[in-house]
Formats: structure tokens, sequence, C-alpha cells
């Protein structure tokens, strides 16, 4: 559903250790499109070579993706700054939980949004720069988006888009997310695990109110927000964010938002 648009096949010393066909035997059986689709589909596992994950990708056609992107996030703080019992937490707590679940927030948005993107391999990103400079990689370059980071992110998309949760299931699951009473540093923690637990128990009744039929619905439901809770920081924001406010700070601009009238 998703095409690695505009990225070649390539081999590295690694693959020839991997099951299954050459890449080369799948080039003369006409099978190389087919090859490249599956790696970034989700009924696939993803491929095991490290050089091939190592590789950094940036959006296909960042203007639109960001755009959208921006969107979401802008409706993402909105939901949060529209709980009335966030609102009762001290500034420094609200902070605190913005600034360590937006990721998954944003993803949960990303998928009530039906939000579909492509992506292309970076300038000046080769498998054979990758293997050379290995642990050389600089900061900068070790945070750009991988190949890897982006099947993972898709793969929440994915499972998230088969449960097709309702417009309360997000809320509710946005939620439990957000009244994360593990956080640190925070000064009303006992009131933030009421908090949680009056969300889960929220979810749960319109779970069984959706479908009454399905025993199994509300551990899927666990079992998404576990897994976008994996989506990695960096990989957020060098991917649908970094293009448009540089060198910002993205934890500063989550501020902002959150606390600017």
């Amino acid at each position: 559903m998703f095409p690695l648009e505009e990225i070649t096949p390539n081999t590295c010393s690694g693959y020839r250790d991997q099951r299954g066909h050459t890449l080369l035997y799948n080039i003369l059986s006409g099978r190389a499109s087919g090859y490249l689709n599956t790696k970034l589909n989700h009924n696939t596992t993803a491929h095991n070579c490290r050089c091939e994950q190592r590789r950094t990708v940036c959006l296909k056609d960042p203007k639109a993706t960001c755009q959208v992107a921006s969107s979401v996030l802008v409706k993402t703080i909105h939901f949060v700054r529209s709980l009335p019992s966030f609102n009762q937490l001290p500034s420094g707590d609200q902070s605190s939980l913005l600034r360590h679940c937006w990721v998954p927030l944003f993803v949960l948005g990303l998928a009530q949004e039906k939000i579909a993107f492509e992506v292309t391999d970076a300038p000046n990103s080769s498998i054979l720069r990758q293997i050379l400079l290995g642990p050389g990689l600089t900061e900068k370059e070790a945070e750009r988006p991988t190949l890897a980071g982006v099947h993972s992110l898709r793969t929440c998309l994915h499972y998230l888009w088969n449960l097709d949760l309702s417009p309360k299931e997000y809320a509710y699951l946005k939620g439990a997310l957000l009244f994360n009473p593990a956080v640190q540093g925070l000064s009303a923690s006992l009131f933030i695990v009421g908090l949680q637990q009056e969300a889960q128990r929220a979810l749960h009744e319109v779970i069984h109110l959706l479908h009454p039929e399905d025993n199994f619905r509300f551990s899927n439901v666990l079992k998404a927000a576990s897994a976008v809770q994996t989506v990695g920081h960096s990989l957020v924001t060098e991917l649908f964010f970094k293009p448009v406010i540089g060198n910002t700070n993205m934890l500063h601009l989550l501020t902002e938002m959150l606390f600017v009238q």
C-alpha cells in the first residue's frame, strides 16, 4: 500500500546470509518489484540486513506531507488542551506529560486521519557510504529517519487501520496514553493515576458497547497502544517536522503550542 518510491535495489556483504532467493535471482525472474514492495508490507518480516535497515530516507513529497502532519499535530495539541482534567494539573506536569506522549498521540492522529505518505532515499545516502562510515556517523546523520524506522511506523498505522477505531475509542485511548503516571518528576502523580484508570475504564466500556461480541478487541487496542509507544521521537521529528522547523527545538515548540493562547 505504501511503496518505497525511487529506491533502487542494493546489496551488501550481509545479504548473502539471508534465507531465500538472492536479489539477482529476483531480478532475473522478474520479481524485483515484488521484492521491493515486501520491504514495507505490514504482513512481512522486516529485512534482517543491518545496512539495509540503516538506509536513511526522507519524504517523497515533503511540502504536502509536512502540511498534513502539522495539521495533525495542531489537532493533537487542541485535543490535549480541551481536556478539563488536563488543565487542572500543574503546568509543569502538563509540560512533562505532553513531552513524553506527543509522539504516540501524533501517531494515533495519523491513523485516525488515514494519513498515507511515501518516502525515498535521502540525498547522499547510500548503502556503501553507510557501510564505510559505520560507527563514524555523526549525531546528525544518526538521527535521520531510516527504512527500518519507517517500516515500524507503518506497521503501527496498519494495525490501527485494521482495528477501525471509532472516534470515541480514539479519544479514550489518547487519554489513557496522555495520563501516564510513570513519567518522571510529576507532582500530581496520584491524581494522574486516577485519570489514566478513568480513561482505561471508559475505553473498555465504549468497546463493550460498540463491539459486544468481540471479546478480544480491548486487548488488541491495548496492543496498539503499546506499539505506538515504540515509535521514536527523532523519527517523527526528522521525517515530518524537520523540513519545516529546521533547527528549532521540537519540545520547545510543543510547549509554546500548549501554553500560548
